[in-house]
């Protein structure tokens, strides 16, 4: 519109001026149109030199956010172009993540493909199937951290901090915990076969564990004598608290007078149910922990709780008790003066979190590092109980495989550990040697004679798994660190 109104406003003018103003007029016209067509001409050029060498103009002007990334757009080009066979470019991605976190070298830090996060899920919101066992990856060795209560793995002998050095015959070593996760995992009602590693034998020890549904229930109750309630949180998953709230008013409904509070072997979990369960024993306002970033900045969790037991309360711990265990084991020894028993733990001082990606993968890794009450860090040290109780030596007798069979004649790490088995159970085998003579066999034909087992003077099959079953039957019964709880608990439930 307003150039029609322009030109309207022209042609009035034309008729007012004579001739040489219209020629004027022209004149003007024609340079304004040149100066356009000018002006073009100049904008394209500028473009076409920008287009040609802009590249470096730009680079200069604004660098490259990740410059130090170059070498690694570059390696990634040159083997998916020049590489002599095709390649998988998501396996090379995937790749380069991985080695980006295994250089921080963090055994909690993790890079996970789909199927290694779907698995690590499931591991801390649902069953899953597999041999119940929490591990962790050590200096490029897969290190057992605990296995799972009343799973096939804590069934068949698996120890906190066992090495397992190979998977079906196959090395784990230099694997990722995910990797190795994948490897052991599997359907249940198959059989997977480790080789391990345990400090204080001189031979690995072989287990051949049929896999199972490994359910996410992890907290287990019961009463014991006089009013003393022992309650054992095997992990710490999305519910545990919750799990824990129900079986402290069953407890109640029974006349709980004392909570010994079992925390053995329990490789840790979810930080929120670790802050949350601890605050059920401490006095609302004091501290629960603190966690520090790289920066040191501390965030201060406090316990929100609207009042704590008025029962004496003891917590059990040992070399299996890691990282969220821990958190609860510190917070109410130190706010709470509840004493701990048994041995020191695991000692893993980290916080974790994780990131998803898009496609289903993710990554987990080192964020903080948490502080006990008092700003303790308990990393690699773990925390020392106040009334220091070992479990019987036959408690760290090795699994012996039912499926192998022990004869006269052989001599073997297997044969010494049945040796002591059999001499716990009430039956002496001779010289604890390793070597299975006469007497060996004497004491294991009155086994199978008391147990009602086919008389064979042979270790094998039922013979073994009953053996097993009377050590784990001793040693429930003499649980010393659970009857040293039940004497500290009935003398504070008497004052």
């Amino acid at each position: 519109m307003k150039n029609e109104s322009g030109e309207a406003s022209v042609e009035e003018e034309n008729q007012k001026q004579p001739k040489e103003a219209g020629k004027f007029i022209k004149m003007k016209k024609f340079t304004f149109i040149m100066g356009i067509f000018l002006v073009i001409f100049l904008t394209a050029g500028i473009t076409t030199i920008a287009l040609t060498f802009g590249d470096e103009k730009v680079e200069s002007l604004a660098p490259d956010k990740h410059a130090e990334f170059e070498k690694l757009y570059s390696t990634y080009d040159k083997i998916k172009d020049d590489y002599y066979e095709e390649v998988d470019e998501e396996k090379l991605v995937d790749g380069a993540i991985n080695g980006m976190i295994k250089s921080l070298d963090d055994p909690y830090s993790a890079y996970m493909d789909k199927k290694e996060a779907s698995s690590f899920h499931e591991s801390i919101s649902s069953s899953f199937e597999g041999i119940g066992a929490e591990i962790q990856e050590q200096d490029g060795q897969i290190m057992v951290v605990s296995p799972i209560k009343g799973s096939p793995a804590e069934k068949a002998g698996v120890k906190p901090n066992d090495i397992i050095l190979s998977v079906d015959g196959k090395s784990v070593e230099g694997l990722s915990s995910s990797e190795a996760v994948l490897k052991i995992r599997g359907e249940k009602g198959t059989k997977v076969d480790l080789s391990i590693s345990r400090a204080g034998e001189s031979e690995p020890i072989k287990l051949t564990i049929k896999r199972d549904t490994i359910p996410i229930e992890t907290v287990y109750a019961e009463m014991l004598d006089d009013g003393v309630a022992k309650i054992q949180v095997t992990s710490f998953s999305e519910h545990t608290v919750q799990e824990l709230k129900t079986a402290l008013e069953e407890m109640s409904k029974k006349d709980m007078k004392g909570l010994v509070l079992d925390l053995r072997g329990n490789p840790g979990g979810l930080l929120d149910q670790a802050i949350e369960m601890a605050s059920l024993f401490i006095p609302n306002g004091k501290v629960v922990l603190q966690v520090e970033d790289r920066s040191g900045k501390k965030d201060v969790y406090k316990s929100e709780n609207d009042g704590e037991l008025k029962i004496p309360v003891v917590v059990l711990i040992d070399d299996g008790s890691a990282s969220a265990s821990e958190i609860v084991a510190a917070a109410v020894s130190e706010s709470a003066d509840i004493p701990l028993i048994g041995v020191k733990s695991f000692g893993k001082g980290t916080v974790q979190t994780a990131q998803d990606f898009e496609d289903g993968s993710n990554f987990k890794y080192t964020a903080a590092k948490w502080l006990t009450p008092e700003g303790n860090w308990i990393h690699k040290k773990g925390i020392k109980p106040d009334i220091n109780v070992k479990l019987p030596d036959y408690a760290s007798l090795p699994y012996i495989s039912p499926d192998k069979e022990l004869k006269a004649s052989d001599s073997s790490s297997e044969v010494k550990a049945a040796e002591e088995m059999l001499k716990e159970a009430g039956h002496d085998p001779g010289k604890i040697d390793g070597f299975f003579d006469e007497a060996t066999k004497n004491a294991v034909t009155a086994f199978q004679s008391e147990q009602k087992i086919k008389e064979t003077g042979t270790i094998k099959d039922d013979t073994t798994v009953k053996l097993m079953q009377v050590i784990r039957e001793k040693i429930l019964k003499n649980d010393t660190q659970v009857k040293k709880a039940v004497e500290v608990l009935k003398k504070e439930i008497n004052k």
